[in-house]
């Protein structure tokens, strides 16, 4: 009981530090004010909007019915919450969870404390970043919902543990099942289990939607249902997070009656069964520092940051010499960090859920505006890649001046084998599609070039700030204003253009040529400026 005491008073101390430099520098509050102040503001207008709204629109004669935009939305969120589920307790049987920092693996590790004295702290006080991200999430969404929802101090009482004791209990689980497989080498019979309960998942979703008269009518009936609230964790958090709207306090204690016995029970087994855990959690540690000091800009993001197969073993012929050697070694790399050099198991999924989506606009059970959304989701997520993609490779090292080629055929070798990886996804994805839900065939080759202009766009956007300015005030301050005429004299004008032409068409296949046009204009001019600006790369850090 000591140790749980020093514990505490060490993190009492950290505590009182930070608070002590947030009152020599109070400026670091400056943007939880601002937050703060956004929050309030939203809160008051949707308040106004209420308190002018009036029951006399209300017909109470009328024949209740179903709503399927409430069902839809509750039953949406659901499946949001089910998924992260199943992946979390699937990301335990690869990789385990820690809940320590460098800092305590170097301190408390080799200090004289139990080691299931520490865990036991470590899992409870994690329980504390979980309630005051469950914070944050009420207030933004209570005043995004202030019309609808009464947020009183009960009500937000009860979402803020529906919201916290359900991300706190996920972590303790998925160390209890990396546990448990270190024990007792039972990890494939869990692997199997998390896959089966993944597959019951969708089939409540897809058996009742093909009983319904159409899809999209019937797909959460069975999740939205009251009597889903008995599914542990998230129906659980969905039962007491509804106290806002059904008040009855024993069913919302009772679910938190639940967790607490659950969270007994699972942080019982884990202090029985994980013995001496410190080299199981040392890995994990590390890698979660990592991660935290590239995202806090302190470590160079790697190429290999997001691979899945980073030991794969290669023997690949050479490609040449010259600027070739810059293609043939992204496509070693990208063999080792993917299924496959040109495709992968990212963007097969991807292309797979879009030919999901057409099919099933086919047999009406979606509209062909999801799949003409999905079309759209996925061209800004290739821009955000081309922007991200300036940041890594080739570019960034010092002799990519050095290598006996044209400052051209260096630039196109370095972005080739992402232009084929995106013309061969795009194939996969828009020609079997086009054909599954009878639309334009104009789509298959607007659709790939639009992927690859916007793809170029987005990378000469962030390339050509990082070369053409030398000093780090000059990016500091002239790079915003770059970025911000590419996009009010270029893409601006071309969103706005396809919106027009919709308006007066109605014609997605219209749409995206307008896009498409505007977009081989910019990626045109701005392709002509990266190869320009090139010429005058030197030894420094781009």
């Amino acid at each position: 009981m000591n140790e749980i005491k020093l514990l505490l008073k060490k993190d009492l101390w950290i505590l009182k530090n930070n608070l002590l430099l947030i009152l020599k520098n109070p400026l670091r509050l400056l943007p939880y004010g601002i937050l703060a102040a956004y929050f309030f503001f939203v809160y008051s207008q949707r308040m106004k909007k209420r308190s002018a709204e009036s029951l006399s629109d209300v017909n109470l004669d009328a024949v209740p019915e179903v709503d399927f935009g409430v069902q839809n939305l509750v039953g949406g969120i659901t499946i949001l919450a089910l998924a992260f589920l199943v992946f979390q307790l699937y990301r335990a049987t690869k990789k385990n969870v820690s809940f320590f920092k460098m800092a305590d693996v170097n301190l408390l590790f080799t200090a004289p404390v139990k080691p299931e004295n520490l865990l036991l702290y470590y899992m409870v006080r994690s329980f504390i970043p979980s309630l005051g991200g469950s914070l944050l999430f009420i207030v933004y969404g209570g005043s995004q919902m202030a019309d609808v929802l009464e947020l009183t101090p009960v009500n937000t009482i009860f979402m803020m543990f529906g919201f916290a004791l359900f991300f706190f209990l996920v972590f303790p689980i998925r160390f209890l099942i990396y546990t448990l497989h270190t024990k007792f080498g039972i990890m494939e019979y869990i692997r199997g289990g998390i896959i089966g309960l993944g597959l019951i998942l969708g089939l409540m979703i897809l058996i009742p939607g093909l009983g319904a008269e159409k899809f999209w009518q019937g797909m959460f009936s069975w999740i939205a249902s009251p009597w889903f609230d008995l599914f542990p964790l998230v129906g659980w958090s969905r039962g007491i997070m509804s106290f806002a709207v059904h008040q009855n306090w024993v069913i919302s204690l009772g679910f938190i009656g639940l967790y607490g016995l659950t969270i007994f029970t699972v942080i019982k087994l884990v202090i029985q069964y994980s013995g001496y855990y410190y080299e199981d959690v040392l890995e994990v540690t590390k890698s979660n520092e990592e991660k935290l000091e590239k995202a806090r800009g302190k470590k160079e993001i790697g190429e290999d940051n997001y691979s899945i197969n980073t030991k794969k073993q290669l023997a690949l012929p050479d490609f040449g010499v010259g600027a070739k050697a810059f293609y043939w070694r992204n496509y070693v790399n990208s063999s080792r960090l993917d299924l496959h050099p040109l495709f992968g198991v990212y963007s097969l999924g991807m292309a797979l859920v879009g030919i999901v989506f057409a099919g099933l606009s086919n047999f009406d059970w979606f509209s062909h505006k999801v799949f003409y959304g999905y079309l759209l989701i996925l061209l800004s997520f290739y821009f955000m890649a081309g922007i991200g993609r300036a940041n890594l490779g080739d570019l960034k090292k010092p002799w990519f001046i050095l290598v006996p080629a044209s400052w051209s055929a260096k630039f196109w070798n370095t972005i080739k084998l992402d232009l084929l990886q995106i013309l061969i996804f795009t194939s996969i994805l828009i020609i079997p599609s086009v054909f599954l839900a009878h639309i334009s065939l104009g789509l298959i080759p607007l659709f790939i070039l639009g992927m690859i202009f916007i793809y170029l766009i987005g990378f000469a956007i962030n390339l050509i700030p990082q070369i053409a300015l030398e000093e780090s005030w000059d990016r500091f301050l002239i790079k915003p204003v770059m970025i911000g005429g590419i996009f009010l004299f270029g893409i601006i004008p071309a969103v706005i253009s396809s919106i027009l032409v919709f308006a007066l068409t109605k014609q997605f296949v219209w749409t995206l040529f307008t896009f498409v046009l505007g977009s081989a204009f910019i990626a045109a001019i701005l392709m002509h400026v990266t190869l320009d600006v090139l010429k005058r790369l030197e030894f420094k850090e781009v």
